[in-house]
Parts: C-alpha cells; structure tokens; sequence
C-alpha cells in the first residue's frame, strides 16, 4: 500500500489526499461571497435570505461537529472522509441544479452535512501519523489547504463563472469532489500500523475499538470541561466574523463601496484568503517550536480584533488598506485555531476527535449565525436601488456590519485574556486520563 515509499514520506502522501478533500469543503462554504450576485439573481433574494442559504451549509456543518468528532473516534479516518467527500459532491451537484431557493438552501445542506466529518477526520489522521508535539504545525498546515480552496474560491471561481456560468463550474467541482473520495477511500489508512508501518513514537494510539461507553464518558468529560466552552465561545466569534465576511460580504462589500468589478473585487477577497492560508501553518509551527499556547492565541485575538476595529472607524480606507487588514484578520485565525491543540491536549487520546469536534461544532454555530445578521443589518440600510437584480446597500449598513464584527473581537479577546490568565496562575492544569 506504501508503493515503496517510507513511513515519514507516506504519511505526506495520506495527508495531501485527504486535505484535497478538506480543500473542496472550504472552497465551497466561502465560494458565496463570488457567487453572492448570481445567486441573488438566480433565487430573487434579500440580504437575509442570501445570508440564510450562504449559512444552510454551516446550519448542518456545526451542529455535526461533536457527532462527527465521536464518528472519527469509533469508525477511523479512512471510511468517514471518504463518505464525507462523496455526499458533500452530491450536495454540489443538487446546488448547481436548484431552480428555488428552498432547493438551494437543502442542496447547500447536503454540502454542509458532507463537509461535516473531514477537518475532524483530519485530525485524528494527524494524531494518529505525527508526534503529539508535531499537532498544531499539522493542524496549520490542514488549515492551510483550507485557505488555498479559498484561494481558488475567488478570483479563479469569478474567472470560471464568467467563462461557464455558475452552475457548470459547480459542477465541474462536483466531479473532483468525486474523485478524490475515490482516491481517499482507496489509498489512506488510518493508522500507520494498519498501513504495514511501525507505529510512530510520540503520536496519538489508534483507538481501535472504543466502545460506546467510552464514547460516553469522553462526551461527559468534554462538556464538563469549563475551558471546552471558552475555547469554543472565542471560535464562535472569530470564525463566525471571519467566514460571514471572507465567504459571503466581503466581495460585496467591495463592489458596492469601492464600484469595482465582482472579480476585482474578488482579488481583494483573495489576499485574505492568502492570510488564512499562510497563518495557520506559520503560527502553528511557531507554536510547536516555542512550546507557548495561549499567549499565541491571545496576540492572535487582539490582531483580528484591531483589523476589523480599522475598516469600522474608517469604513472606505485605500483599497490597498483594507485588503492588508482583510489578510491580518485571516492571518490572525491560525492563532486562535491553537484552540483545538489546546482542547486535544486537556483530555485522553480515545477523545480527541470528541473534543475536537465539540470546539470545533461552536466555533462553526458563528458561521451559522453571523452571515444572516450581517444581512439584516444591510437590509435596514437598503435604499432600494439594484443592479442587474443584485441588491446595493449603504456605507452606514457596512459601517454597522464591521462594527458588529468588531464586537465580537472584544469578546474573543476576553476568552483568550481569560484563558492565558487561567493557564499562567496553574488554575486550569489537569491530569489528563488515560485510555484504558
């Protein structure tokens, strides 16, 4: 199964055909900030409806999180990414042929129950084929791909879209989407014992068999965990806000204040994503280097929250400007993702899909939330005019939008200030259990 190839280079292998996959989801839950005036003429909405069907894929997405996270524990890497891969390309293929928006909100559901399982099962992949000490440079390094399907999300989608429309290129991402859970299926292994190699010192134990109640008692422990829910408050904000403007009013934004071009803008949106794709690994490799996790996070909290804290006072700086703040803010969230190398840490290794996914099940209840408040703060600010069916909103409607996103630095802020406090005085130092 190797083809030759030794462990350590084998393990690359496994991970860059499962991040393909994980590439695809986040491609699609940001492809709507592209997609935002198509879709706005295609189903005749308003600002809030356009926030609903943007967050349909996250409705589905945060709420399987935990599930999603005990599924890995119980079923491996292996069988739930590759399903994960399959039913979100279905979900594609529905979403490019809706003729309704009732139709689109449930095929971009499907989307979102596919993409559910794979950042989970990702991690538990790396848990299982690195050192516990090589986790959040992993982690980074996973989120990266993630910024690079956001990447081709903006200026080569609205490229593709002007030249295809939007429905053939979705579908054309469909049929990758297929292949690679094919290519998922047939080749990764959820261990390095099950693939013919030696376990790797260090890295997480295979769970093997964990009985249910196991499971049970790992769920218990993750909510009762006081620091699980301030990990997951911070996350709800900082990916909430980060994924409502990088993925839905972003691209908007930049067209109705700066009269731009839906793919000049989209370049815009582009350097963010580049943020989100250099951040992560950078900060997650510094972090393993340095052994420090929760000052790491806090430094990262007060960048995203001065970025958006920046276009709010100043609402139309240089494009240029805002562009530079837009990859901050992203860059910024490969610190707070130290979040889940905080979580994974706190409890025994038959949980760490659990308490992943439960941290990351919060986080993405923002993403869920923010986008159709974002839309209705714009529609009170609407004076009605439209373009080529696509609603128009205001520099005050924005100005209030990115005020609400600086609101929830703040509050992201005092979760990280909160928990480095907790972490420095020793208050939340815990023995973690073992497996039996």
């Amino acid at each position: 199964m190797s083809v030759g190839l030794p462990r350590d280079r084998w393990r690359w292998v496994l991970w860059a055909v499962l991040s393909g996959g994980f590439l695809l989801v986040n491609f699609h839950r940001v492809s709507t900030a592209v997609l935002a005036e198509s879709l706005g003429r295609a189903f005749d909405t308003t600002g809030a409806q356009l926030g609903l069907l943007h967050a349909s894929f996250f409705y589905i997405y945060a709420g399987l999180q935990l599930p999603a996270g005990v599924l890995a524990d119980r079923a491996g890497t292996r069988r739930v990414a590759a399903a994960g891969v399959a039913v979100m390309s279905v979900g594609v293929v529905w979403f490019a042929l809706a003729d309704s928006l009732v139709s689109g909100f449930a095929g971009r559901a499907l989307v979102g129950l596919g993409g559910s399982v794979c950042y989970i099962a990702i991690l538990r992949f790396c848990a299982n084929w690195f050192r516990d000490d090589q986790f959040a440079t992993m982690t980074g390094w996973t989120v990266a791909a993630a910024g690079l399907g956001g990447v081709l999300a903006t200026t080569p989608l609205a490229l593709a879209v002007e030249a295809t429309g939007w429905r053939t290129t979705l579908l054309v991402t469909a049929a990758v989407g297929g292949v690679l859970a094919v290519g998922i299926f047939a080749l990764v292994r959820d261990s390095p014992e099950k693939a013919g190699f030696l376990p790797v010192e260090g890295a997480t134990p295979p769970t093997r068999s964990v009985d249910l109640g196991t499971v049970w008692s790992n769920v218990v422990r993750v909510l009762r965990d006081r620091e699980t829910w301030i990990l997951g408050v911070m996350l709800f904000f900082v990916i909430g806000t980060n994924f409502t403007v990088l993925g839905l009013w972003g691209v908007p934004f930049v067209v109705d204040v700066y009269g731009t071009t839906v793919a000049a803008a989209s370049t815009v949106v582009l350097v963010g994503n580049v943020g989100l794709l250099l951040g992560p690994p950078v900060v997650g490799t510094l972090s393993d280097r340095i052994g420090r996790r929760t000052d790491v996070i806090l430094a990262s909290a007060v960048v995203f929250t001065l970025s958006y804290g920046v276009v709010f006072l100043v609402v139309t700086p240089p494009l240029v400007v805002f562009a530079a703040l837009l990859f901050l803010a992203m860059f910024s969230n490969g610190g707070t993702l130290l979040a889940y190398t905080v979580a994974k840490e706190r409890h025994a290794a038959s949980a760490s899909g659990t308490v992943t996914g439960t941290v990351n099940s919060l986080g993405y209840f923002g993403a869920a939330v923010f986008p159709a408040l974002m839309g209705v703060v714009l529609d009170a600010y609407w004076t009605g005019r439209t373009v080529d069916g696509a609603r128009v909103y205001t520099v005050p409607g924005y100005r209030v939008a990115f005020g609400l996103a600086t609101a929830t630095g703040v509050v992201a802020v005092a979760c990280a200030v909160y928990l480095h406090v907790r972490t420095s005085s020793g208050a939340n130092a815990r023995a973690v259990p073992a497996d039996d």
